[in-house]
Parts: structure tokens; C-alpha cells; sequence
């Protein structure tokens, strides 16, 4: 992992140097409209995000100072947080940029490198497992769950992480999380840029209002509810949710797991708590092909139950974005989806 971090940082500094020589090769009017156009951006504060989450909080947050802002986010093709690495232009990015922000977890290792290697002595990171500090929580493998067998670097240096829990990364999927997430993000543009600390602080506190709403819905529903457990067939992200409101829950995997095939005694397993506990759906996540869903229903008595579907927030793509999506968006949909899911 090292080398190849250290091979894209060798190509991303050869292409900067490349630009610059090219730069410096053009005519002298074009050179005196390029510095403006340079001394322009030097004024814009750029912010360079990893997962959606995070960029749609500082969008917001940053409001009408958005224009004085790039705000860039790194997955924005649909690839998930688990499987995403840095292209030399990805590290570039973090290099120039003003503000980093990150999830902090084992699929971020790549970062301590980047850090390291291409780190700017002005750039200020966040780093949301830092932010959130006790309130983090451990990967758990519950009865009837797949053990991850795919993840083989999490074999490698034995020496480093042997002893070490894993935590569940999927902090963005609670709401009160997102709460102490957003008051963090608008300190650190504040001490950034001062000029307009009093819009961060306001955008925050109307964004922070709205989380607090729908946290209380959320509240309400689950109160509400006739049953308080959910069964996926698919990996399980939604601890932290889970949690917030004392739900229980049943899984194929957990939430980081690599595995994709569910065992036929785990079949069974969540086949007989749809039956025992009278659950009328199987959850699935965005993407999934539900067949592992499809085949727990078949598995139950009356192979009747429907499949319902929960977005993690983990593959959002530009053309989502471009679309209109918002972290609220999403999450007042998952409420109505876990509203049918506790009948």
C-alpha cells in the first residue's frame, strides 16, 4: 500500500511540475491574465471531502459563501468507502486544499500517507472518528452473523493493529452524530476563515435544528412501533442508527464486511427469526441485487415477506447529486422505510 501511495505522489508531483513548466512558456498577455485569474483563486477556500455526508454538511453550512468556496468530493462515482483509493489527482487535491475532511476508519488507512508524504503545513483535516471520540463504536459480530473471511489485509502488520478493535465507520448514519459532526465542521471554518465565521455558525444552527427534527421523528416512530427489530439480508452500516433508538437487529454481515455469499446455516439462522419474531420484511441496502434477501423470504413459513430497501449513503454518484440529493433527503426516506419495516 505504501509504495503504491508513494508511486502516486511521485506522478502527481511530476504532472504539477509538468503544468507549471508549460506555464511559464506562454506570452506575456496571456501570463498577465492568468496571474489574475490565479490571484482569484487564491482568495477561494478550497475543501476537499471524502464521502457525500460530509461534503452535503459543509455545503450546507457553508451557504451563501459557497461561491467563495470549491468544494470538491473525492466519491462521487458510486464507489463505496471500503474499496476507494487515491488517483494522483485525488491526492493533488488534498495537497492544494485548505481543509480536509475524512471518516477516519480502517478504509481511510490510505490517508496517514498522504498526510505524511504531500502534507500542506497551512491545510487543517477533520477527522470524524476523532470529532465523535468515545461515541465511536466497535464492529460487533452478532449471533447468526458471517464472519469475514475476505479481508486479508487486515492480516498485514500483525504488529501494528493485533489486539486492536475494528470500529464501525458508518458514523454518518446517526443523526446525533451529525449533529456534533456539524458544529465541529463549523468551528474549524470559522478559525479558517474568519471574515465569514458568523454565516458558518448561523448555517449551522438552522442545519443542526433540522437534524434535531428529524431525530425526533425518528424517536417518535420507532416509540410507536410494534416491533423493535430489523433483519437484513446484506451487510449491516446502520449500527449507529440501531442504537440511537434502542433497536435490536439481525445480519448477514457486518457493516465493513467484504463477504458476499451468505452460508446456508445463516440463511437459516435469519430465515427462522423472520418466523419467531413475526417479521413481515427482510432489509436490503442500496445496490444490493437482494438475492440473499430473496432467499431468506423463500426459507420462511410463509414466503411471503417483502424486501425493503435502506440507503447507507455509502455510493452516491454525481449524477445523485446532480439530481438534487441531500443527506436529509436520504434519511427522511430511510424513516419511512423503517417506519414499514417495525409494522
Amino acid at each position: 500500500m505504501k509504495k503504491y501511495i508513494l508511486l502516486i505522489l511521485s506522478l502527481a508531483v511530476l504532472c504539477l511540475s509538468a503544468c507549471g513548466a508549460a506555464a511559464e512558456g506562454k506570452k506575456a498577455n496571456s501570463a498577465v491574465s492568468s496571474a489574475g485569474e490565479e490571484n482569484e483563486e487564491l482568495k477561494r477556500l478550497h475543501i476537499v471531502t471524502t464521502v457525500f455526508p460530509e461534503y452535503d454538511w459543509t455545503r450546507e453550512i457553508l451557504g451563501d459563501a459557497r461561491d467563495d468556496a470549491e468544494l470538491t468530493l473525492l466519491l462521487d462515482s458510486s464507489v463505496d468507502l471500503h474499496s476507494y483509493q487515491p488517483s494522483a489527482e485525488d491526492i493533488a487535491r488534498i495537497n492544494s486544499c485548505d481543509l480536509f475532511i475524512y471518516v477516519g476508519g480502517e478504509s481511510d488507512g490510505w490517508v496517514k500517507d498522504v498526510l505524511r508524504d504531500s502534507g500542506s503545513k497551512d491545510r487543517r483535516t477533520i477527522n470524524l472518528m476523532e470529532v465523535l471520540g468515545s461515541a465511536v463504536k466497535e464492529e460487533e459480530l452478532i449471533e447468526g452473523m458471517e464472519a469475514d473471511h475476505g479481508e486479508e489485509e487486515h492480516e498485514h502488520n500483525t504488529d501494528e493493529h493485533d489486539g486492536e478493535p475494528e470500529y464501525d465507520e458508518h458514523v454518518w448514519l446517526s443523526l446525533r452524530n451529525a449533529k456534533v459532526i456539524c458544529r465541529a465542521l463549523a468551528d474549524t471554518l470559522s478559525e479558517i476563515d474568519p471574515e465569514n465565521a458568523d454565516i458558518y455558525e448561523n448555517n449551522a444552527a438552522e442545519y443542526v435544528e433540522k437534524l434535531e427534527n428529524l431525530d425526533s421523528e425518528y424517536e417518535n416512530a420507532v416509540k410507536s412501533a410494534a416491533k423493535k427489530t430489523l433483519l437484513f439480508g446484506d451487510r449491516f452500516p446502520f449500527r449507529y442508527l440501531t442504537d440511537d433508538y434502542g433497536l435490536s437487529y439481525y445480519a448477514a454481515f457486518a457493516g465493513c464486511s467484504a463477504e458476499t455469499e451468505a452460508s446456508f446455516e445463516t440463511i437459516v439462522f435469519l430465515a427462522g427469526k423472520v418466523d419467531e419474531l413475526g417479521l413481515g420484511n427482510v432489509l436490503t441496502l442500496e445496490k444490493s441485487d437482494k438475492k440473499i434477501a430473496e432467499t431468506i423470504i423463500r426459507n420462511t413459513r410463509d414466503k411471503a415477506g417483502q424486501i425493503l430497501t435502506m440507503d447507507s449513503l455509502q455510493s452516491v454518484s454525481r449524477e445523485d447529486i446532480d439530481g438534487g440529493i441531500t443527506y436529509l433527503s436520504v434519511m427522511e426516506k430511510n424513516l419511512d422505510v423503517l417506519k414499514d419495516a417495525l409494522k
